[in-house]
């Protein structure tokens, strides 16, 4: 039992960027999907390009945003301050990517 309390230690400290980060790859996923479908833009990821549009994008994502959320957790038990500064990190980028799409969706509908 102590041994599962410890490795759950700080959750509630690392819980709001990982939840942030893995929020926004999905959403990042949804509207990635929505403007190129509408004809806006295009993937700029040559790998993930022929996945827009099918059900597998948003599931690759998701996952993707788990695989991701679970690493960042891991390296958090032995370098919090690394993983808490990266995950902060991604989460920004991630976050800028989401408001540029955005942009470009609501630049298509005007």
């Amino acid at each position: 039992m102590r041994a599962i309390k410890g490795y759950f230690s700080g959750i509630r400290r690392m819980l709001l960027p990982l939840g942030s980060l893995a929020l926004l790859v999905v959403a990042d996923g949804v509207v990635t999907n929505a403007v190129v479908n509408g004809g806006s833009a295009r993937e700029a990821n040559f790998m993930m390009a022929p996945l827009v549009g099918d059900g597998a994008f948003i599931a690759l994502k998701a996952v993707g945003a788990l695989l991701c959320a679970l690493i960042l957790w891991d390296i958090y038990r032995q370098r919090a301050r690394l993983a808490l500064l990266s995950t902060w990190c991604l989460a920004m980028a991630y976050a800028g990517i989401v408001f540029w799409n955005l942009s470009l969706l609501i630049q298509a509908h005007l």
